[in-house]
């Protein structure tokens, strides 16, 4: 078995070879030989210490020099100084047999303890492998088999079919469903063409492209995730630094007790040896080990794991947050809508034009125009396959739409309050009816301003926000709309998504006021938003989640976790990951609390030994490490597509 983990010294290998494990089980090694041997009356009492002398240094070369550092650096008395001093102990007491048992059960445990944490590095720095190594870069019209890392920006290079591409960049020619899953965390292919931007990693699944890089290999889209993630589980949280602190003060306080144990027996008669056997046992039983390691694996095992699924979490502190959210305040514009205007329906006003030659006729006066709204009308006639070419004798008209020649006859499209448009009786109120319910309308109508159409657009509803919606709702979560557009439009969305509460009209810091009395109110609050004009609200919560923020820094910047694709389930799937996290972690500090309730009076007591009290301790500790990793495991039915 092999995990390819790498150390603090750049060690690969399979996990046997792992140096701090692989000593300890030398040393187990040896240390079990002489054991045998030696009660089997093969091996010389003489030699049998000799092993263990040897056996003792070996398993303890690691863990011992580490915390000798922290101690002479930091002044900071660590559980490797507790462990060391019972192993002199019971050495003194000339129990050599148990002090190589704890040294060798404790290297055990840190080595797997340490070998977990390389794993979960590992797991996330393996996107890379992603990656192709080359890349076919156009030179002089040829293409040139170079390494990926010596891309640079404004290189063109060729993507084919089944490959990933190398680096950043953005579509020159060519369209390809692209499998964008090692960024954004889904696996559903999307359709790109010329003009769309495409991220390192992707695996092209349909036809070849030519591609610009807009970043070099160790700058793209994919080297900042891993970056990121591994800066994130670097952070600490609340928590976790107060266990911390506890740790600085309570082994100290352990190391106290035990030389209180060597002292109080010499003038009061008692029998020293005892006592003195009781110290090392205390220093085993006491040590605080599965209690110290119980938030950073479960904070560590959480943050790699939303990493991989295309949530980024920037620190110990915001998984934390996410355990406690009881309101989801939603931005409108971009993140429960699409962003953009489209097309709804298109209505004519009598029975001399069709509803498509309508779209048709707009299109072709709009083929030219860079507003929202005629793009949104192109785009529109274009997925319903009209052929729509551009209008003879194009003009705008400053205020009111545009003007145009198609078959020979003069058409405009028209706002519904534009100067000379004839706009009135079943027509005008269709027209206020449609806008009442939250669309935007623009008119077809011909040169003497008779109204021939009605257009209605309207910013579409993410087809993924209901779900998302009803999903919080069942983690008990409330879900609220803070927008600056206006009631009508907000109410018509908030009704179409199920939200609970809606707050339409609001600047900018109008919305960091909601987020402040929502959080006053029902407490901890997530802000999910764009991460650029949402900033400050961002800001303000208790959490700021950014959406869709692959390949967009300043989205990244702006919140404390960004979902690298536009994808609303994938909240609740953060709010998940931060409850689970923080139920491994309770579950961890209570198990620890309890091993230590019942090993310090036994060991205080005298009614249990070295090696069995070490055995339990490092029992423990191994549980707390395997438990930890749950964290970034959801339950079956609420797990989503992985990266």
């Amino acid at each position: 078995m092999s995990c390819g983990c790498t150390d603090e010294h750049g060690y690969e290998g399979p996990w046997w070879g792992f140096p701090p494990l692989r000593n300890a089980l030398i040393a187990g090694v040896v240390a079990a030989a002489a054991f045998v041997l030696g009660r089997a009356g093969l091996l010389a009492p003489a030699i049998e210490t000799a092993a263990y002398l040897v056996a003792i240094p070996v398993g303890a070369w690691h863990w011992a020099r580490e915390g000798l550092e922290g101690l002479a650096r930091e002044r900071v008395v660590s559980i490797e100084i507790l462990m060391l001093a019972a192993t002199g102990g019971a050495g003194a007491l000339g129990l050599w047999d148990e002090a190589a048992a704890l040294v060798v059960l404790y290297g055990i445990a840190e080595g797997v303890e340490e070998l977990t944490f390389a794993r979960t590095r590992r797991a996330i720095r393996a996107l890379l492998d992603l990656a192709p190594k080359q890349a076919r870069v156009l030179r002089d019209g040829r293409e040139a088999l170079v390494p990926a890392e010596t891309l640079r920006p404004g290189e063109r290079f060729v993507v084919r079919p089944g490959e990933a591409l190398p680096t950043d960049g953005v579509i020159v020619e060519g369209h390809a469903a692209l499998d964008e899953s090692p960024v954004t965390g889904e696996s559903v292919p999307v359709e790109k063409g010329p003009g769309d931007k495409v991220f390192a990693a992707s695996i092209n699944r349909t036809g070849a492209l030519v591609v610009e890089a807009t970043a070099a290999f160790a700058d793209n889209t994919l080297s900042k995730i891993i970056h990121l993630v591994e800066s994130a589980q670097e952070r600490k949280g609340r928590a976790q630094e107060w266990m911390e602190r506890f740790g600085r003060r309570y082994s100290p306080a352990v190391l106290a007790t035990a030389a209180a144990f060597l002292i109080l027996p010499l003038p009061l008669g008692w029998d020293w040896t005892q006592w003195a056997y009781r110290a090392v046992v205390l220093l085993v039983a006491a040590a605080p080990c599965a209690l110290v390691i119980s938030l950073p694996i479960a904070m560590s095992a959480g943050i790699g794991a939303a990493g991989r699924r295309g949530i980024l979490i920037k620190g110990g502190a915001h998984l934390e947050h996410l355990a406690l959210i009881r309101v989801v305040a939603f931005d409108k514009t971009g993140t429960l809508t699409h962003g953009r205007p489209e097309v709804t329906a298109v209505e004519p006003l009598g029975a001399d034009l069709a509803a498509e030659e309508a779209l048709r006729l707009a299109a072709s006066l709009e083929a030219r125009s860079e507003h929202p709204l005629a793009r949104a009308i192109v785009r529109h006639a274009r997925a319903r396959g009209i052929e729509a070419p551009p209008a003879e004798g194009f003009r705008a008209l400053v205020g009111a739409g545009v003007e145009g020649r198609v078959d020979g006859r003069t058409w405009r499209v028209l706002s519904p309050g534009a100067d000379g448009l004839a706009l009135a009786g079943e027509a005008a109120a269709r027209c206020e009816a449609l806008a009442a319910e939250g669309h935007t309308v623009v008119v077809l109508a011909d040169a003497e301003g008779r109204a021939a159409a009605l257009i209605a657009l309207a910013d579409r509803v993410r087809e993924e926000a209901p779900e998302a919606v009803r999903r919080l709702h069942a983690l008990g979560v409330r879900c609220v709309m803070l927008t600056g557009d206006n009631p009508q439009v907000a109410a018509r969305v908030a009704a179409a998504v199920g939200i609970d509460e809606v707050r339409a009209g609001l600047r900018p810091e109008d919305k960091v006021e909601a987020v402040r009395a929502l959080e006053a109110r029902h407490g901890a609050v997530i802000m999910v938003g764009d991460g650029i004009n949402d900033a400050p609200a961002l800001a303000a919560a208790t959490c700021g989640i950014a959406m869709g923020a692959a390949g967009t820094d300043a989205a990244i910047e702006a919140a404390d976790v960004a979902l690298m694709a536009d994808d609303l389930l994938k909240v609740a799937e953060a709010l998940e990951l931060g409850r689970q996290a923080r139920r491994v972690s309770l579950q961890n500090i209570v198990f620890a609390l309890a091993v230590l309730a019942v090993l310090i009076p036994l060991g205080v007591l005298g009614r249990i030994s070295v090696a069995l009290a070490v055995l339990v301790h490092e029992a423990s500790e191994l549980a707390a490490v395997a438990n930890g990793l749950r964290a970034g495991h959801l339950p079956r039915s609420r797990r989503r597509t992985e990266m």
